[in-house]
């Protein structure tokens, strides 16, 4: 079963609530931060990013930085305002980018759930960054930005939202990047009605936010620790949004290496050639599973990466494994993509473009374009408990930080 909780949340007025509501903490470094709260007082990155108030050469996991998001915090909370409702609700989200709609059920989820695997998980998490979510929850007592979960399409959880979403919103505006975020207030019969709903799921799964999941449970052991004998009963929930599956949208998340570790492109053409990879030109986008587009001397060129006879694991069926497997180690001496400083990761919303521009201007050799994780996918890997490849997936549109937050 999915257990799903109501909570008071923390949120702005709705017509304040453009001005307050970020892009998540995790997809801008300090300087497109400090460029996107630039002139907004109100921006809910002085409290997820609160290095962009001070100097920039400061360490963003000092103690001036939480101390800094903490003031921030209760500042904005004086100043947009921020209250807290008067009864526990749960909430309707639904993001619009363009011809694309998807709605999903913020609540408060289990943490019991997610050391259980019954909100089960597809990535490894890094401890510092681990460190960093779980020392900014634990100082402002507060979960500020939610997790990105999916659930198998329910057909009584999608009759109650037809439902309730006929009805005027809480919030309803047009962010600077086109983003549409709507939001309806549960409450009542339709709140038990959704309680039930999510009974009836066996299982829920992170798309997005496994940093912040991880970060939810060891705040709550953190607190145990820190003030035995009390129950910090919020501390066992965590905030999050669960959309069905079939309306959520993944970009591929595509890759540029800075060198070609020793070959010339008409050498590393010729490698590929001899691999049976290489295809003869490509397009920008790959159309299918299986090709990769790669950008490589001002061309693009169509790669067909090959699955491994005999191969069991579902993640090493993914192109993402494929191509790290047959393209990157083998060739251009990638050896962990978590760590070689050699690659970087480009998100699908920037377009296959930024790759162009990237190796055109020479901040990169080689790039590659490709085809996007499918959800179904997703699932499979984490039903059988596997781990995909670092950077294979790119949920958009993207949830806001600060349109409600968890008080714990």
């Amino acid at each position: 079963m999915a257990i799903i909780r109501p909570f008071q949340a923390l949120r702005p007025l709705p017509a304040q609530a453009a001005s307050v509501s970020a892009v998540p903490y995790d997809v801008v470094n300090a300087e497109e931060a400090r460029a996107f709260a630039a002139g907004n007082a109100l921006s809910f990155l002085h409290v997820s990013r609160a290095e962009i108030d001070l100097p920039a050469e400061t360490d963003p996991y000092s103690d001036t930085v939480y101390n800094q998001a903490l003031e921030n915090f209760r500042r904005l909370r004086a100043a947009a305002p921020l209250i807290v409702e008067d009864t526990a609700a749960v909430y309707f989200y639904r993001l619009r980018m363009g011809g694309h709609q998807q709605t999903g059920l913020a609540a408060c989820y289990s943490i019991d759930e997610y050391e259980g695997n019954l909100i089960k998980k597809h990535e490894r998490t890094r401890r510092d960054k681990e460190d960093d979510r779980t020392r900014h929850i634990s100082t402002l007592r507060a979960q500020t930005g939610p997790v990105f979960l999916i659930y198998r399409a329910s057909s009584a959880i999608d009759s109650v939202a037809a439902r309730v979403t006929a009805a005027e919103p809480l919030f309803d505006f047009e962010a600077v990047d086109r983003v549409r975020h709507t939001m309806w207030r549960v409450t009542g019969a339709d709140l038990h009605a959704l309680i039930k709903g999510f009974g009836a799921l066996p299982c829920l799964y992170i798309a997005d936010g496994h940093h912040r999941a991880a970060s939810a449970a060891r705040t709550r052991k953190f607190l145990a620790r820190q003030e035995p004998g009390l129950a910090h009963e919020e501390a066992a929930w965590m905030y999050a949004v669960a959309f069905p599956d079939a309306q959520t949208r993944i970009l591929p998340y595509n890759r540029v290496v800075k060198d070609l570790a020793g070959h010339t492109p008409n050498t590393l053409l010729s490698e590929l050639a001899a691999r049976g990879l290489l295809h003869g030109a490509g397009t920008p986008a790959p159309s299918r599973k299986g090709e990769v587009s790669m950008y490589l001397g001002g061309l693009w060129h169509a790669l067909r990466v090959q699955g491994r006879p005999g191969a069991t694991d579902i993640g090493g069926t993914l192109d993402v494994s494929l191509l790290q497997e047959q393209v990157l180690m083998p060739l251009l001496k990638i050896g962990d993509p978590r760590t070689d400083k050699r690659i970087d990761f480009v998100g699908g919303i920037r377009g296959t473009g930024e790759l162009e521009k990237l190796a055109n201007s020479g901040k990169a050799a080689v790039a590659f374009s490709l085809f996007p994780v499918g959800t179904d996918d997703l699932m499979r890997i984490a039903d059988a408990g596997e781990i995909m490849p670092p950077k294979s997936t790119w949920f958009e549109p993207k949830l806001r930080d600060g349109l409600l937050s968890h008080l714990i």
